[in-house]
């Protein structure tokens, strides 16, 4: 048996009632301002004249070059060709200094210097593994290797009380300008603690002991 399909005219006022809109909505067409083109130019030379001004003040700089520039039509080209202030990169400012080197401050006795350090490797499943280490730089001896998928600067402090409860408190610490070594809470406790810091020179990994 054949399906005759047929169609069937509908106008223009029922398909709008039907979906629900308005047929001022369905008729309207989008109409480009004549002199778009001149503004997007414009507007592209200023912002990169003034890569610090967000649209607001590129708008004032367009309306007083005579183009029709209101508030909203500014933000609607600035977020179409994808403009953005760059935000400001402050400069960290980091710890250390060539004078705590290993060649420079050596260890004189035992507990005199202890030497901190990260290693990290991955086991056989391709895991992230993260080796806390610590060296006697006197007597090179290891006297405790953590190992944990992550160590926070809490960890490390852990791991320092219990070793000094058995071992003694050391004068200086040295490690490099890792988060975990040069964050405030570590600091904060090794100074309460009396013990000294050294920080090697950032980028340069073979000044610590």
């Amino acid at each position: 048996m054949n399906h005759l399909q047929a169609t069937f005219p509908i106008s223009e006022r029922r398909a709008a009632r039907v979906v629900g809109v308005s047929r001022s909505t369905v008729r309207y067409e989008a109409h480009i301002p004549d002199d778009e083109p001149q503004v997007l130019v414009r507007m592209e030379a200023l912002v990169r004249k003034h890569p610090r001004y967000g649209y607001r003040r590129i708008g004032d700089l367009l309306r007083r070059e005579g183009f029709r520039a209101n508030p909203k039509r500014v933000y609607r080209l600035w977020k179409r060709e994808g403009y953005r202030v760059p935000q400001i990169q402050h400069k960290r400012r980091r710890l250390g200094s060539s004078e705590n080197a290993c060649h420079r401050h050596r260890p004189e006795y035992t507990n005199h210097i202890w030497a901190l350090d990260f290693i990290f490797d991955r086991d056989e499943h391709g895991r992230s593994l993260k080796w806390l280490s610590l060296v006697d730089e006197y007597t090179r001896e290891c006297p405790t290797l953590l190992c944990e998928r992550s160590i926070t600067a809490q960890d490390v402090i852990d791991e320092l009380i219990g070793l000094m409860k058995t071992r003694g408190i050391p004068a200086h610490i040295r490690s490099d300008n890792g988060p975990e070594f040069i964050a405030q809470a570590i600091r904060t406790w090794l100074d309460k603690a009396g013990v000294g810091t050294l920080y090697v020179e950032p980028g340069a990994p073979w000044e610590n002991g």
